[in-house]
């Protein structure tokens, strides 16, 4: 039989993501964040290709990104609460992490798996951070699906795609559990 991980299992079990809106600072200093990172980095990625990065955004930059948002939102024409909604997604944050899709052009590995590896990494960062004890929420919007924000805010390169912003500091409330799925429902399992 293997020896289970009781912590780690029963923190998979519980883990509850922090709506973005309720955390604060502190946030983690960089040598906390490193531990996050490091964790993160340490995910599924099929051919070692390091499809993804992270950039780090810090109070001031996620306070210019808001500005960009609101250009953006107008230059777009989209509907003002729809921008206000995605500009205090980023105004309001303390820190933030970018999770950096980076396609590697090879034969042998799909860029669907360096998708699912991106999105691994997303959640890995997810769950460090919440097992570091931080508040973490994982979102999107559809800045994050603009070329010229990516471009301009973030100085993404061509090619390149935000798997998801991860939002991480001080949970100030915490949110009820949620309904889970009925895994009956979505389980079947196969036997011959």
């Amino acid at each position: 039989m293997p020896q289970p991980n009781s912590a780690a299992l029963d923190f998979l079990l519980t883990r509850r993501s922090r709506p973005a809106r309720t955390l604060s600072t502190p946030v983690p200093d960089r040598d906390a964040l490193r531990v996050i990172l490091t964790a993160a980095a340490r995910t599924p990625d099929h051919g070692k290709l390091e499809p993804w990065r992270f950039i780090v955004l810090e109070k001031a930059a996620l306070g210019r990104l808001a500005g960009l948002v609101a250009e953006r939102g107008v230059a777009l024409s989209l509907d003002p609460e729809k921008v206000a909604k995605s500009v205090s997604q980023f105004a309001d944050a303390d820190l933030a992490v970018a999770v950096v899709q980076v396609p590697r052009p090879t034969e042998k590995i799909p860029m669907i798996e360096q998708t699912y590896s991106a999105g691994a990494v997303c959640l890995s960062l997810l769950n460090a951070a919440l097992a570091a004890g931080w508040g973490a929420n994982w979102l999107s919007g559809w800045p994050v699906y603009d070329p010229e924000f990516r471009a301009g805010g973030l100085g993404l390169a061509e090619g390149e795609t935000i798997a998801g912003l991860i939002h991480v500091g001080t949970e100030t409330s915490a949110p009820p559990d949620r309904p889970r799925p009925d895994l009956d429902a979505i389980t079947a399992w196969v036997t011959d």
